[in-house]
């Protein structure tokens, strides 16, 4: 009999002495990064969630999804993987996490904006069923449009 092979990645709610690794991956993955100030923030807030998923045989932290669970809604801040850890279905996993979380939480919609340019992230929500429903216009600091995408849990496969 096979014996089922454990999976090298732990999802695990972010502790202050994760903040230099979220803020490497912060740093390396966004033009316009938060401040370390921003994360310090997240930690005080009741309904905010910031979960890491780590490398399970050295603990080291590849990505982190920040988001809140505010009354029926799931609103997603944040999603970063670290540059060397991309392409192995790690923000894949930290999503559906939060939209598993937000269920259980009697979640029936979630939202987020992502940058115009950032292709990649949308097509991976678009891949869990986002439509695009907005767009805010000149809405990061560097004047880039922000796409408002949402997807209604209600009538979600």
């Amino acid at each position: 009999m096979a014996r089922k092979r454990k999976t090298p990645y732990r999802l695990a709610l972010a502790r202050p002495t994760d903040l230099d690794a979220i803020m490497e991956i912060e740093r390396g993955s966004f033009s316009s990064p938060w401040s370390r100030q921003v994360f310090v923030e997240e930690f005080e807030r009741s309904f905010s969630y910031l979960v890491v998923l780590r490398d399970e045989e050295d603990a080291r932290v590849l990505a982190f999804i920040n988001y809140w669970v505010v009354h029926d809604e799931i609103h997603v801040l944040n999603i970063a993987t670290h540059p060397d850890a991309r392409r192995r279905g790690l923000a894949r996993r930290l999503l559906n996490h939060a939209i598993n979380t937000g269920l259980t939480r009697g979640a029936s919609l979630v939202t987020l904006e992502v940058r115009r340019s950032n292709t990649g992230a949308a097509e991976l929500y678009r891949g869990f069923g986002f439509e695009t429903v907005n767009t805010r216009k000149r809405y990061y600091e560097d004047g880039e449009d922000a796409i408002v995408m949402v997807l209604d849990l209600e009538t979600a496969d």
